[in-house]
């Protein structure tokens, strides 16, 4: 008899649904249960949290089943994503699970997982608790196995050593550097105050108290979320402007005029300045990295290495290259030193050093890398129509690009730009980027991506199916 295919529970990052009757405590049970059979009995597993409003209580579900299960489990409490994952490899762990949303809706809520080398489980692994919940294959509980769940307070703290030993110290606390910090109601809140003060900040923060109402600002760092730290970096003649999503995996800068700084920007100044500090080497980044890094990295004398999208295939790109450096320009950033995980606190106390190594602002160390214009849309894209608009969308670019890159979605490369297309791994979205040197021309080739997009989906749903 042939097994009915197993459906897919994990996204770019994790499970993540909206709380209702689909992430609901029986389904997160179901869940636990279920990787409590994958382990095979050995632990110990850590838990940790964001400040959503439903984290409390899915951390308990996960944490009951799996200790009466007979696994150890060691309850870390809130903290932002980086900090579990170092915690799992400094304790030297089975598992991890972060209970985070992320930068998602106030409404959605989800879990990550991350191995004992503090990265996200692998695709094999994710599948094989897909299908012990498909199956309902669950470890089975007896009353005399039932293991302790301990908390340990010392997480935190763990953590932020190893990130103010990456950095001197000395040279930031003596430039007694001006720094606004947004932490967005989020998990920042836990260690980037402590950190940056601990660093002789002059720090003044918005948002700082943890909310999963999230009342500040959506918990996505983008421009128009962060007005008003923007504001508030010139109204008191800040250095710099700090900002991070909701489990603090990433991060967004503003420099000292109020600007906001794109992540491709703070991903280019990042790989120039790691080359320089290491006299060469690899840097690693996605395939919806743009040209800006590209320049940056090839004028310091570096390689690039291109992978997916996605934390996972970056970090695991970071170890077979013995890589300096890795981000995204999502502001996900990868200090290999201190771990291979992304890290948006780590990547705030990098920028001081280089601010205060450089003796140059930020805006000052923007200025001369390469400049070009990137364009970037969401587009609603319902799950079953995915692979069908994609293989539309590759024949239609393809017929005028110079050439397609379909690595991770359909990248079209033109003379004077390209377009990216790619299906959100966690929201039913696809992501739609352009880039040119021009400004117009990088907004035309998204419009024309987006509505392609666009009238594949209707053409798609429509009742008589495609034409």
């Amino acid at each position: 008899m042939t097994e009915s295919p197993v459906p897919r529970l994990f996204g770019t990052d994790g499970i993540r649904r909206v709380v209702n009757a689909d992430f609901s405590p029986v389904f997160i049970a179901e869940v636990a249960a279920s990787t409590a059979e994958f382990l095979g009995g050995e632990g110990p597993v850590l838990i940790a949290q964001d400040f959503r409003t439903t984290s409390p209580g899915i951390a308990r579900i996960l944490a009951g089943v799996l200790s009466m299960d007979g696994l150890e489990v060691v309850d870390l409490g809130p903290m932002p994503t980086p900090c579990l994952q170092f915690n799992v490899r400094a304790l030297k762990a089975r598992l991890g699970l972060m209970v985070t949303a992320s930068h998602n809706p106030t409404d959605f809520n989800g879990i990550k997982f991350c191995g004992p080398d503090g990265l996200e489980i692998t695709p094999e692994e994710e599948h094989a608790i897909e299908r012990n919940v498909h199956l309902r294959r669950h470890a089975v509980p007896r009353w005399d196995r039932a293991a302790a769940i301990r908390e340990d307070s010392n997480g935190v703290t763990r953590y932020l050593q190893s990130v103010v030993a990456q950095v001197d110290r000395g040279r930031i606390e003596k430039r007694q550097l001006r720094v606004v910090l947004d932490c967005g109601n989020g998990t920042s809140a836990a260690t980037s105050p402590l950190l940056l003060r601990s660093l002789g900040c002059r720090l003044t923060t918005l948002n700082a108290n943890p909310d999963g109402h999230f009342p500040g600002h959506p918990s996505e760092p983008t421009e128009a979320n962060l007005a008003d730290l923007r504001k508030t970096v010139v109204a008191v003649g800040a250095d710099l402007g700090v900002a991070h999503d909701g489990d603090s995996d990433r991060v967004a800068f503003v420099d000292e005029t109020g600007r906001y700084v794109p992540g491709e920007e703070a991903l280019g100044l990042f790989a120039r300045e790691m080359l320089r500090r290491a006299g060469g080497g690899t840097v690693v980044t996605s395939v919806t990295s743009t040209r800006c890094v590209e320049e940056a990295v090839r004028l310091a004398g570096g390689k690039l290495v291109i992978t997916r999208s996605g934390s996972l295939p970056v970090a695991r790109a970071i170890l077979e290259e013995n890589a300096v450096f890795g981000g995204e320009e999502n502001g996900g950033f990868y200090w290999p030193k201190h771990q291979d995980a992304r890290d948006g606190p780590a990547s705030s106390a990098m920028l001081l050093d280089i601010i205060a190594e450089t003796g140059k602002s930020l805006g000052a160390l923007l200025s001369d890398l390469p400049k070009f214009h990137v364009v970037k849309r969401n587009v609603p894209l319902p799950a079953p129509a995915k692979s069908a608009v994609l293989d539309r969308v590759r024949t239609t670019l393809g017929a005028d690009a110079e050439r397609l890159v379909t690595l991770d979605g359909v990248k079209a490369f033109y003379p004077d730009g390209w377009i990216l297309v790619r299906p959100s791994g966690t929201e039913p979205v696809c992501r739609v980027y352009a880039e040119s040197r021009d400004a117009a021309r990088a907004n035309a080739m998204c419009e024309r991506a987006v509505a392609l997009v666009g009238s594949l989906v209707t053409e798609l749903s429509s009742p008589t199916g495609p034409r």
